[in-house]
């Protein structure tokens, strides 16, 4: 269970991250599209969809040719590289305040020499697109996800949050 101070953190970037989203205040983070090519027209906001398992799926999927360079979303630190039977090769970053930490899954692979703790900056080649894990090989995508944590939490805490205003300036599903 999160202590109060967690969830306190929790909530309040998650409301200037909502807010930014809104145009109702500076967003303090600056994010791009993580994946080499695409714009923010071409995204679906598939927050909430349903998933196998009665799951709802809490990020978007970014199509894409397999090997299609994904990139930095936001300057910070890799804080993990891990293979997991759903999400397949991915990747952990968190941001430079440690308050908001990025999942980028389904990778075909990590740029050559990537290592856990090496700095990374927007826009900055991490990875390519694949269909790795429990991903339809018919359909190469990156899941994207982020996740509002704290400074210090463990790679796996935090709260997901739709990245879909943030990454196209629209409303997105909440």
């Amino acid at each position: 269970m999160k202590s109060a101070a967690v969830r306190a953190a929790i909530a309040m970037l998650a409301l200037g991250v909502a807010a930014a989203a809104s145009g109702r205040g500076a967003p303090d983070i600056a994010i791009i599209i993580p994946v080499e090519g695409i714009k923010p027209s071409e995204l679906v906001d598939s927050w909430t969809s349903a998933r196998a398992g009665g799951r709802a799926h809490h990020a978007i999927d970014i199509p894409a040719p397999v090997g299609t360079p994904v990139l930095a979303a936001m300057d910070g630190r890799i804080e993990k590289l891990f293979a997991s039977d759903r999400g397949g090769l991915t990747i952990y970053q968190r941001s430079d305040d440690g308050r908001l930490m990025l999942y980028y899954a389904h990778l075909q692979g990590y740029r050559r020499g990537l290592a856990e703790g090496d700095r990374v900056k927007r826009g900055q080649v991490i990875a390519t697109v694949g269909a790795s894990g429990n991903a339809d090989p018919a359909f190469p995508h990156l899941h994207f996800q982020m996740l509002t944590t704290v400074p210090g939490s463990a790679w796996t805490a935090g709260e997901p949050i739709n990245p879909y205003p943030l990454l196209t300036g629209r409303r997105g599903r909440r």
